[in-house]
Formats: C-alpha cells, sequence, structure tokens
C-alpha cells in the first residue's frame, strides 16, 4: 500500500518533470501506478492537482499552491536525511561527557585529544561532578557518558572498566620522621588527615574499608578537589589520602612522600557508564571503543 508520504514524493517528481511518463520513468514505476497514485492524492484532497493535456502535466492553481509545501517539505527530509549520514561518518554531531575534574585532567584528555583529532567536526560537551551527580546527569539524558570512580550499584546503568587506580596516603617534610617507617592503618589515623569531602565515591570507598577494619577517621580537613589534597599536604597541614597515579608529579618532584602503609587499601576501578536501555550515539559509541582499546 502507498503511504500518504509516497503519494507526495509523486507528485512532487511529476509536478517537476510536468509529465507522467518522464517522472515514472525516474521514480522506476509504470506510468499507470504513477497516475493511479495521483488520482489517490486528488481524491484524498477533494481537488484536482494537474491539467493532463497530450504534451505533459501541468499545475492546477491548487497544485502549485501544494507544491510550494511539498517542495519545501522534501527538501527537509532530504536535508534531515543527509545530517544523519553526517552523525554516522562523524562528519558532524556532538558527544557530551559527564566527568570530574580529577579524572578529566588527569586520565581522560589524552583520550580527548585522539579523538578530537580524528574526528574534528565533533563537538564536545564536558559536564563536571560527583559520581552520584553524574550517575544522575546521565540518567536525565543530559550526557551521553559518565566516566565515573567505582563501584556503583546500578542495575539501569552500563559500567565498562578503563583503568585501575591505587588509593595511597602522602606527606610533606613536616612528617618524614614520623612516617620514616612502615605504618599501620590505626597508627596513621592518629596524625591529621586530609580527605575528600563525604559526598566523594573516592572518599567513600577508602572510608567504607577502613571501617571494616575497625578504624572511624575523623578528617582534619575535608576538599573539593584531589589538587587541594595535595597542595594542603605539600604545606604540610596533614597526611592526604589521595590517587597515586594522579599524584606522580607530586611524588616524582620529591614534593611529597607517600605512606608505607603495612596493608595496602584494595585497589579500585575507573570506568565509563552509559544507560543500558539506550543505544549510545554513533560518536558516543567510537569514544567508548577509543576508552576500552587504550
Amino acid at each position: 500500500m502507498i503511504s500518504k508520504l509516497d503519494l507526495y514524493k509523486i507528485f512532487s517528481k511529476v509536478a517537476k518533470c510536468n509529465s507522467f511518463s518522464k517522472a515514472a520513468k525516474e521514480l522506476y514505476m509504470t506510468q499507470p501506478a504513477v497516475s493511479q497514485a495521483i488520482m489517490q492524492l486528488e481524491k484524498d484532497l477533494n481537488t484536482r492537482l494537474f491539467n493532463r493535456t497530450p504534451k505533459g502535466a501541468s499545475l492546477t492553481n491548487e497544485g502549485s499552491l501544494l507544491f510550494e509545501y511539498v517542495n519545501s517539505a522534501m527538501n527537509l527530509l532530504q536535508t534531515g536525511e543527509e545530517k544523519i549520514l553526517e552523525f554516522q561518518n562523524l562528519t558532524a554531531g556532538e558527544l557530551k561527557i559527564g566527568v570530574g575534574d580529577t579524572i578529566s585532567r588527569y586520565f581522560l584528555l589524552p583520550y580527548l585529544e585522539a579523538f578530537h583529532n580524528k574526528y574534528p567536526n565533533i563537538k564536545f560537551t564536558i559536564v563536571n561532578g560527583t559520581t552520584l551527580e553524574l550517575c544522575s546527569t546521565l540518567k536525565s539524558g543530559e550526557v551521553d557518558i559518565s566516566i565515573c570512580n567505582l563501584p556503583i550499584e546500578d542495575s539501569t546503568l552500563e559500567v565498562r572498566h578503563c583503568i585501575d587506580i591505587q588509593d595511597t596516603f602522602v606527606y610533606g617534610e613536616r612528617f618524614a620522621e614520623v612516617l620514616s617507617r612502615p605504618v599501620s592503618l590505626h597508627e596513621l589515623v592518629k596524625l591529621p588527615l586530609i580527605f575528600l569531602e563525604p559526598k566523594s565515591n573516592s572518599r567513600k570507598y577508602v572510608e567504607d574499608y577502613m571501617i571494616s577494619k575497625g578504624i572511624k577517621i575523623a578528617p582534619e580537613f575535608e576538599l573539593g578537589s584531589h589538587d587541594l589534597l595535595l597542595e594542603f599536604a605539600r604545606i604540610n597541614l596533614g597526611i592526604a589520602c589521595v590517587t597515586k597515579e594522579f599524584s606522580q608529579e607530586y611524588l616524582a618532584k620529591g614534593w611529597l612522600t607517600e605512606v608505607q602503609l603495612l596493608e595496602k587499601i584494595p585497589r579500585r576501578s575507573i570506568g565509563v557508564c552509559n544507560i543500558k536501555s539506550v543505544p549510545l550515539s554513533p560518536a558516543a559509541t567510537k569514544f567508548v571503543e577509543l576508552l576500552e582499546n587504550k
């Protein structure tokens, strides 16, 4: 059965060709099928659209009026199809990523650079937040993917592992003597500690582990960024709980020293998340593949 859209496509082609037979040839249809389609459209609209003559077909006044709208609509549909192809071929489009400041700076930047070099016409939108905020942003449709500290317990999300990271403690020169030997976590908590704020997934992971060992923490400082943890430790305000992989500059330059723990905190991961029930866009799919093939 011919749809209404098909009828308008046939109408537009006949109008442009001024001929039923030429239109039929270009549409790979028989002339009777084209004639029948136009008759059906005229019946539906209760008006005559073409003047039929031995020399061809010309639009009536009503047909000319309709053609203006149909031609515009067909052009818009073609533009839409072309845009879809652009998105599929990654020659246009947008990629919206949710990510925390620390992960963005110390992990994500090289991947953003590599993706931009390969697909320069894809626009990036970066939304910052904590892991909890990013999961909420993802589920509200504000971003395509979120890159978060794991673990995340949410059955609506698909989580892919990216890298493993190690939580550790670092200190400045003021604490060099007291921390010159390996210490236990029970000993460490007697010193002034610097942690991320409680809503941070990184903080919660370490705190939960210490509680499982019967250790309760009471940080001297609770800060909003990993960089501040490093700076506060550097000026000897306490021993900071940090991510080792994101603290390499401070450790390599001797600004800070890693605490030698008798029992290391178990490693955890960073992963990329998306909603299970929502297909990834072509741009998001390629970006996730880039992360997985690192």
